[in-house]
């Protein structure tokens, strides 16, 4: 399997309000160390598994309606607990389905994986991953 990985970053602000998350009930902000790998069983004629340029602008559109957002008072996590596996769900799925509306260009048809990873910090990061 070959993998093409992009980078990211996201500003977030939120809650996390239930008790097993102790201090970080309270609002507080996030900066997400983003990543997304989207994997491939074969090349293309130029050795691509995917278009880096297209990949990271998938990542950055995923992202963009998150930056500098509250959470708390999004509609799209009315009544979701905002940890870091459900935001890695959250953008996995909007990859999906710029992958699915052709943004990644020819090689999204190669892409058999997607495997999206939030760092919280240098030490601790969560992450979604699925066949497409």
């Amino acid at each position: 399997m070959f993998a093409v990985e992009v980078r990211d970053h996201v500003m977030i602000a939120h809650s996390l309000p239930r008790p097993v998350f102790g201090p970080a009930q309270a609002m507080h902000g996030a900066t997400f160390v983003v990543d997304a790998a989207f994997f491939t069983a074969e090349l293309d004629e130029d050795g691509l598994a995917v278009d880096i340029g297209l990949a990271t602008k998938a990542l950055a559109d995923a992202l963009a309606p998150l930056r500098y957002r509250n959470l708390d008072a999004e509609p799209t996590f009315a009544g979701k607990v905002t940890t870091t596996e459900v935001l890695a769900k959250h953008v996995f799925d909007r990859l999906a389905q710029a992958i699915r509306a052709g943004d990644l260009g020819a090689g999204g048809g190669r892409i058999r994986r997607l495997r999206v990873t939030l760092h919280e910090s240098h030490v601790a990061r969560g992450w979604y991953e699925a066949d497409l």
